[in-house]
């Protein structure tokens, strides 16, 4: 793997045309585990109009020119956009300048999808500001620094929640701080960011686990070279740059399903390796290339990576047709020696998964807007062969009225292991995916399902969002397990029973849910979310618990699940 490293750091090198680059002025796993509107940037000091750029744009699109003396001055940073209707946590109030201003042109080829929560997190993260831009004087000329503090709280009441073996009530309270540091264009090509992050849960009436607590730890540091115009421009006249980072990372991309920080969760997604970056978010392609190993998320000490495991892929992405549809096709693989002393049974097995994809988004005019993705496993899973499949479709519609409601339709598939008995193994892998929105409550992630889904959202005022949901769930296969549910998912033996029933006497149908989330920024920099699920078991839920009277406590598989979340920013 040393050399695995070694040849894709010298093939990162060997492409870079080193006679006209000019440097740019200033973008683990666990087995428990807003439509932010296009908005341009504005009219820059030295009068270059740059546009259509949004909150999701990487760092690289974001710093155009140099500070040096006789230099055009740095671009001013982009104002707050308004409430995310893709109803995560990217909704800020927008500036005054930008809510009176025409917005320029747009010349980015970049779309955002329009499908619930899909949008990756920004790099460098929504919290983060350039310290100039803070509203200290004294600051006003410091452009190469980035920083950020934000802090989050979350009470949560659960009750017979199907997770655990037992029933009544948990009432948690969850405390995660972060911290920015970043460096951009005065050392350029050299540049480089620190991100902290404090993870803490109180009140919990069940063990800790690296889903609610991993207290003071780094989730980023790393080094990066950056260069401007090491491939030219697009055909609008946008610089297309190269992007080489090693080190720490924690970042999100296509649809989230497979590499996420796992926003909704206590604790973050961390990888340690390599990045190749070809082109950035505003061209018509780019191409992502990583090596990484996932970072363990240990309680009581600093967390490490995972020596046994190599996670590795690439993602073109191709916009020249964004209007219409975005493509992107990408490949995926994992390749993990056994660990014995792995937490889990598919921690102690020797695996290589490959995973090619393709997905594609957009709008069919002003009628609907559409996400489809399709993905195919194979390799090997211990002494099995790996044959799995998984698929996402969601269409939706917004509606040109002044609450601005949205109307849409989901269909998640994902194969199942279809015989505990032979020698294939068809459950289908996340990899480092996040569970929401698959179910607010966490009972089902892209594995063993068939879950149909209908939203409606509203957006009354710029501040508050109202949103509400209704589905439906099935096992894909009835002889295999419910991923988190009864204490099944953390045991070191292979399918202990609890979540899983290998003659199909069980059924195949889990269960439905309704779930209501309401949204409402009291400032710019503080932010609320109040939620409630309620759970109707099926018919796999019921039987799975009446078959273990002694291991589960018996009640009628019905949950309901109520949060209230503060989010601030200190910037």
């Amino acid at each position: 793997m040393k050399c695995y490293c070694q040849i894709a750091f010298a093939s990162a090198i060997s492409v870079l045309p080193m006679g006209s680059i000019q440097a740019e002025e200033f973008n683990i796993p666990s087995g428990k585990s807003g439509v932010i509107q296009q908005r341009a940037q504005q009219i820059g000091q030295a009068g270059i109009l740059v546009a259509d750029k949004k909150a999701v744009d990487s760092i690289d699109g974001n710093f155009k020119w140099s500070i040096k003396p006789g230099h055009r001055p740095a671009e001013p940073s982009p104002p707050r956009p308004a409430m995310n209707t893709d109803r995560e946590y990217d909704w800020w109030e927008k500036s005054a300048a930008a809510k009176t201003e025409s917005p320029p042109k747009p010349t980015s080829y970049h779309r955002r999808s329009n499908s619930y929560a899909t949008n990756p997190d920004t790099d460098p993260p929504r919290y983060v500001r350039r310290l100039s831009d803070i509203g200290i004087e004294a600051f006003k000329d410091i452009t190469w620094l980035d920083i950020g503090f934000e802090f989050r709280t979350r009470y949560e009441m659960r009750h017979n929640d199907i997770r655990r073996v037992e029933g009544g009530f948990d009432n948690p309270f969850f405390l995660r701080s972060r911290a920015y540091l970043g460096i951009r264009e005065i050392l350029d090509p050299f540049r480089g960011a620190v991100e902290f992050q404090d993870s803490r849960v109180y009140n919990n009436r069940f063990p800790t686990t690296d889903q609610e607590y991993n207290p003071y730890d780094l989730i980023q540091a790393y080094g990066e070279l950056y260069f401007k115009n090491a491939l030219g421009e697009d055909d609008r006249k946008q610089n297309r740059p190269l992007r080489f980072r090693v080190g720490r990372m924690a970042y999100e991309t296509l649809d989230r399903r497979f590499i996420a920080r796992n926003e909704w969760r206590n604790t973050t997604n961390t990888f340690e390796g390599f990045r190749l970056n070809l082109g950035r978010e505003a061209n018509d392609w780019e191409i992502d290339m990583w090596g990484y190993q996932p970072v363990k998320r240990l309680q009581t000490e600093f967390d490490r990576r995972n020596d046994h495991l190599w996670f590795f892929g690439a993602i073109g992405h191709w916009r020249k047709w964004s209007d219409i549809i975005t493509l992107q096709p990408y490949y995926m693989g994992q390749l993990q020696t056994a660990d014995p002393n792995g937490h889990t049974a598919t921690n102690q097995l020797d695996r290589e998964i490959h995973m090619p994809s393709l997905r594609g988004y957009g709008k069919i005019g002003n009628l609907l807007d559409y996400d489809i993705n399709f993905s195919y496993q194979f390799g090997t899973n211990g002494t099995q062969q790996q044959d799995a499949y998984g698929y996402t479709t969601e269409v939706g519609k917004n509606f040109n009225y002044p609450w601005k409601p949205r109307v849409s339709a989901f269909y998640g598939y994902a194969t199942g292991d279809r015989n505990p008995n032979d020698n294939v193994n068809n459950r289908f892998d996340r990899f480092f995916g996040f569970a929401r929105p698959w179910s607010a409550d966490h009972y089902v992630i892209y594995e063993n399902i068939k879950a149909p889904k209908i939203r409606f959202d509203l957006q009354p005022t710029q501040k508050l969002g109202l949103e509400a949901g209704y589905s439906w769930f099935w096992l894909a296969s009835s002889t295999d397990r419910l991923f988190d549910s009864f204490d099944g998912n953390i045991s070191v033996v292979k399918d202990p029973g609890f979540n899983r029933d290998k003659t199909g006497r069980s059924g195949d149908y889990v269960g439905s849910a309704v779930e209501l989330r309401l949204r409402y920024q009291l400032t710019s920099r503080i932010n609320t979310v109040i939620g409630y699920t309620h759970f109707t078991a099926g018919d796999f839920v019921k039987n799975r618990i009446a078959a273990q009277p002694d291991h589960i406590a018996q009640r009628s598989g019905n949950t309901d699940f109520f949060y209230v979340e503060v989010l601030m920013s200190a910037f």
